[in-house]
């Protein structure tokens, strides 16, 4: 992981954004098709050769969106997954859902073009999803300003990656029956990133080993009780890869740290 993988996750942020602006478009004629071209005929100052030329290049919406969703919730997942649950909902129908209505109306609905009328007034069009698809541009216009904001730990971010990487790795040696080499890439990964924790909190550097990093996280109320015996836990598991003693890891307890390796770097910060 180096550079260049920070420069794939600000290209992929400008294309989505760039999509976006054509997505809103697609959808603004589609649910409302004549009043979209009178404005685009407008901006073409009565160009009725060039507006059409313009409306005809447009996608289908239904088809830009999909393409559009399924890279957008992947990086929203990546970078912003406390915002994952509202950008999905906005598009998918409640499971739950018993009338379609403007209050579960969703971007879902709008991609299948559907409506939906009371004694000939309409409740929920894809006029409806306009709104809804504005506020998943907005999620994924804050991760842009959240990549390049200084209070956004783009270390963190890259090392993330790697450690996932390694912890791959890690299970694929598992999955061959070299538990202890498992193990011992694993123990490197927590202690690396506790490193990190220390660093990120301005702990002393001279702890360098997981027992005095934890203990002096939990000092700090950094991490709580219950995660400092979990930690412990996996330096013992991680002791027991890393040293020959009188019994070898098993592939449980290689297991347990690795799935807690995997916790703690996702988690503890």
């Amino acid at each position: 992981m180096d550079i260049s993988n920070l420069e794939k996750y600000r290209k992929d942020l400008d294309a989505l954004l760039s999509e976006a602006s054509t997505l809103a478009m697609c959808l603004t004629y589609e649910a409302s098709p004549d009043r979209f071209r009178k404005a685009v005929l407008k901006s073409s100052n009565g160009d009725e050769e060039k507006a059409e030329k313009f409306l005809k290049g447009l996608p289908s919406f239904k088809k830009a969106y999909h393409h559009w969703y399924s890279e957008a919730v992947t990086l929203v997942k990546q970078l912003l997954p406390d915002r994952l649950n509202d950008f999905v909902r906005l598009y998918e129908r409640p499971k739950t859902r018993k009338t379609l209505d403007a209050e579960t109306y969703r971007i879902e609905d709008a991609c299948q073009g559907l409506q939906t009328s009371r004694l000939g007034d309409v409740l929920a069009s894809m006029q409806t999803a306009i709104p809804l698809l504005d506020q998943q541009i907005a999620i994924v216009e804050s991760i842009k300003r959240r990549f390049e904001s200084s209070l956004f730990d783009i270390k963190q971010l890259v090392q993330a990656d790697l450690y996932d990487s390694e912890l791959d790795t890690s299970r694929g040696l598992l999955k061959s029956g070299f538990a202890r080499a498992a193990g011992a890439i694993a123990g490197v990964v927590l202690e690396g990133h506790l490193k990190e924790v220390r660093d990120k909190h301005d702990l002393p550097k001279k702890l360098t080993t997981i027992t005095p990093i934890i203990e002096a996280l939990r000092a700090a109320n950094i991490i709580e009780l219950s995660q400092h015996r979990q930690i412990q836990f996996l330096g013992d598991i991680r002791n027991k890869c890393g040293h020959k003693s009188s019994s070898d890891p098993t592939s449980e307890e290689v297991t347990d740290l690795i799935n807690g390796v995997d916790k703690v770097i996702k988690t503890i910060f």
